[in-house]
């Protein structure tokens, strides 16, 4: 093929999607020459305000006493920070997370459109959580999203766990979610369609592309496909070690949490996730679950 013929096509599919652009734009509608892959991620993963009810809920369940500082470990954009200081005028949250450009839209989409007496009580910081600094002493650590399966080994889930624990305010609690279940070692797609509100839809495409049984070793994609059957391929990629319940409970009690509860959710009358989830030592041997983990002494 010729020069001028590649880049006589280049033009057109450039012209092409122009378009496409263009009607998405005046239509309102989703598309993948459009569409923001953050705003994506919290309209078909994120739930922070049903993420910061339980917290809230089993904190002063446990304590006796409402939370008040939370540290969010991995926390991208800060969106759940943002929730947790929107609740109470006494609460302060810190966001730890290395990816400086996530933090940014973080910032800029969720951080500007706070009060300034709420912007006083949050605060994005590009860190390692390895290294919380002053991100230390807060009745709250979350680390959702299994973000922190990106430890592979155990020595090193251990000292981030370690880390958490010698972090931690007096009365502290250390939140995590885990999923598993047979289907989470096999390689397979999962759908789900999104309604975005306003007469926008698209769907979310969750792949777990590699699985390797003899080191946990994982990769994930998460992909979104819109009706102009546009799609936007790798949105997110993940690279992370498959850690069971069991080894995770193992860990937190070598690092010195004297409880390490499972809450295990309940089922609806279809048999499908209320999404009320209640602390529990038995759960179903479902081929995929999702459960939340809370550590504290």
């Amino acid at each position: 093929m010729s020069t001028n013929t590649t880049a006589r096509k280049s033009g057109r599919k450039a012209k092409t999607e122009e378009k496409a652009a263009a009607r998405a734009a005046n239509t309102g509608a989703l598309s993948a020459l459009t569409a923001d892959r953050h705003e994506l991620y919290q309209l078909s993963v994120q739930n922070v305000e049903a993420e910061i009810d339980f917290i809230d809920e089993e904190f002063e369940s446990i304590r006796g006493k409402k939370a008040k500082s939370l540290r969010e470990d991995f926390c991208g954009t800060g969106n759940t920070s943002v929730e947790w200081i929107k609740r109470r005028k006494s609460n302060t949250a810190i966001g730890l997370d290395i990816d400086q450009p996530t933090l940014d839209w973080g910032t800029e989409h969720h951080i500007a459109k706070l009060n300034d007496e709420q912007k006083s009580r949050v605060t994005l910081l590009n860190r390692n959580v390895l290294e919380p600094g002053d991100a230390a002493g807060t009745d709250c650590v979350l680390a959702m999203n299994f973000s922190y399966w990106l430890f592979k080994t155990r020595d090193e889930l251990r000292n981030y766990f370690k880390s958490v624990r010698d972090s931690l305010g007096k009365d502290g609690i250390f939140f995590l979610d885990h999923y598993g279940g047979s289907e989470t070692m096999t390689e397979t797609e999962e759908t789900k369609t999104i309604d975005a509100g306003g007469g926008r839809s698209f769907t979310y495409i969750w792949e777990q592309a590699a699985y390797n049984p003899i080191t946990g070793d994982m990769k994930c994609h998460i992909h979104f496909k819109f009706p102009d059957k546009t799609r936007m391929n790798k949105a997110f990629t993940y690279e992370w070690r498959l850690w069971t319940m069991v080894e995770i409970r193992e860990l937190l009690s070598e690092t010195g949490f004297a409880n390490v509860d499972v809450y295990w959710e309940g089922e609806d009358e279809d048999g499908e996730g209320n999404g009320q989830y209640e602390a529990t030592l038995e759960g179903e041997a479902d081929p995929a679950f999702i459960s939340y983990i809370v550590a504290y002494d």
